[in-house]
């Protein structure tokens, strides 16, 4: 399965933005992961595969929104009141069965992994 992130932009501080992920194929569990410059890689969200069993980090919790159409092959992040905290590169990963919610704020419980998106916030 090869991913395709596209979305990310600049934008100001409480300003929004959606990201979209698409699949080649069949994904069970999917997530969102981005990581900030000298950071490492962070769970920011994750979905099972009919749109339920919904997780979100503390940080995103209320202000993103974590969705799938797959009809599509597509996932979305609504991403709502931003900060620039929220800066950095946004992944998206799939696996390729389902995952426990426990493991999904895990990277390696994905299998495949998009190319990633760039996500600015300016104050």
């Amino acid at each position: 399965v090869q991913l395709q992130a596209c979305g990310g932009g600049l934008v100001q501080a409480g300003g929004s933005l959606r990201l979209s992920c698409a699949a080649s194929g069949r994904a069970f569990s999917m997530g969102w992961f981005r990581q900030a410059p000298g950071k490492e890689r962070e769970f920011v969200t994750s979905i099972g595969y009919n749109g339920g069993s919904t997780f979100y980090a503390d940080s995103v919790k209320g202000r993103f929104t974590i969705s799938r159409d797959n009809a599509k092959n597509t996932m979305y992040l609504q991403m709502n009141s931003l900060k620039p905290a929220d800066t950095a590169v946004y992944y998206c990963a799939a696996a390729g069965r389902i995952i426990l919610t426990k493991s999904a704020t895990s990277a390696t419980s994905y299998d495949y992994w998009g190319q990633g998106t760039q996500v600015t916030v300016s104050s």
